[in-house]
């Protein structure tokens, strides 16, 4: 039976892939994915064959990676983060059940949220959610309806896909939906190009963010009412007795 491996990278930097991936692009032929992660790994596995497809190709680079494992080839798609978090390992299974022959398997991968929170300290310590400002996919409704939910019962909430070109306000209507039910002073932080060069991070309250400019980059957390400050970076307390 044909080899698929579907691996998330992490945030993009080698040192912070696991070893399981690592060694499913070691025993890969054939490396498979968006041109901007595959330009991410390139230079770590010479003399792999590597073929790419640009955003919106999703369900033609799934195509692509089974056709080419059909052929014997040992063959990995690869996902930025997590393949299991907002990647492809889904629809790798929707694709999958044309091509029987082709075994998949799925490697997890350092997700945004994970990334982002080890950078500005401790933010997911007590039950958090994870919501995508994309509507590409997904009716702004429905969002709407997710992250007023979720501000309502007091989650940290990791956003991520937070601004582009065509929703350069979407953070700031985002942030105004979940003032209805959080402070203006609660603590939130951003991270840019985690895990990459260039990564930066900032530590400011929701009223301040709210009118922050970020890119698709960028990886939003905004706190619970417990979350605090402590020395520059964002803590969410779990609950334990201070000793």
């Amino acid at each position: 039976m044909s080899k698929l491996y579907v691996v998330g990278i992490g945030p993009g930097a080698y040192e912070k892939m696991t070893m399981e991936a690592c060694e499913a692009l070691k025993n890969s032929d054939v490396i498979i994915g968006y041109t901007v992660y595959v330009d991410l790994v390139r230079d770590h596995f010479p003399g792999k064959e590597f073929l790419t497809t640009p955003m919106k190709k999703e369900v033609d680079r799934c195509v692509l990676a089974f056709e080419e494992a059909k052929k014997g080839k040992t063959v990995a798609m690869i996902c930025s983060g997590d393949a299991g978090v907002y990647g492809m390992s889904g629809l790798m299974y929707e694709v999958g059940v044309n091509y029987p022959e082709v075994e998949l398997e799925i490697i997890p991968g350092v997700t945004a949220a994970t990334g982002g929170a080890a950078v500005l300290g401790a933010p997911l310590i007590h039950d958090f959610c994870v919501i995508s400002l994309s509507d590409l996919l997904t009716p702004w409704e429905k969002i709407e309806a997710r992250l007023l939910g979720a501000a309502q019962a007091d989650f940290v909430i990791c956003l991520y896909n937070p601004s582009s070109k065509k929703r350069h306000d979407y953070l700031e209507k985002a942030c105004n939906l979940m003032l209805q039910h959080k402070s203006p002073d609660t603590v939130c932080g951003i991270v840019g190009n985690i895990g990459r060069e260039g990564e930066e991070a900032r530590v400011m309250t929701l009223e301040e963010l709210k009118t922050t400019q970020v890119d698709m980059f960028t990886t939003v957390f905004i706190g619970n009412s417990q979350t605090k400050n402590i020395g520059g970076k964002m803590v969410t307390p779990r609950g334990y007795k201070n000793v």
